[in-house]
């Protein structure tokens, strides 16, 4: 495998919402052909870059996106009155918690969380840009070392033989 098809395996699941780091590191991780052709550090830096582009994506595409909607009267009579609602009520706390409540949002690997996201609830509340990319850049950090341990210790054989995450990480099955 060419290191540019490997980044773009890479990229490719780092960019499907719902897996992100938690799928391409483990891709890096276990895949032989990708391991060879980049390296394991190289291959979790090209995880950790795609991942924060994908959150800065997301949120820099959300105005223009929501502007779009509130172009037709339903959107802008039924829905944007409860956005609006919704940002003025939690408006205190994104300024209370900010980018640190959000930055533990999105790098807590868990279904549900993560960039996509962490860039929408960001935008519905109102955080600005800043203080997003900050939120963006410690969860996505947090997500790739929590991912990569996981990793790491499975490949160490630390996690037992016959766990679920070692089945998963590795593709093995409990042989009875």
């Amino acid at each position: 495998m060419s290191v540019v098809v490997a980044v773009g395996l890479l990229a490719l699941f780092t960019f499907l919402p719902g897996l992100e780091a938690r799928a391409s590191i483990p891709l890096a991780f276990f895949n032989s052909s990708v391991r060879a052709a980049l390296g394991l550090p190289a291959a979790v830096a090209v995880c950790f870059a795609c991942n924060l582009f994908v959150g800065m994506l997301t949120y820099s595409l959300m105005g223009p996106f929501v502007q779009a909607l509130r172009r037709w009267g339903w959107f802008e009579r039924k829905v944007w009155p409860a956005f609006a609602r919704t940002q003025h009520k939690l408006h205190p706390y994104v300024e209370r918690y900010g980018e640190w409540g959000l930055a533990v949002f999105i790098g807590v690997p868990l279904p549900g969380t993560g960039a996509y996201t962490g860039a929408f609830g960001a935008f519905l509340l109102g955080m600005n840009r800043r203080k997003f990319a900050i939120a963006n850049l410690v969860g996505v950090l947090i997500a790739c070392v929590a991912v990569s341990a996981v990793c790491l210790l499975a490949e160490k054989g630390v996690v037992a033989p016959d766990s679920l995450l070692r089945r998963i990480l590795l593709n093995e099955h409990v042989r009875s």
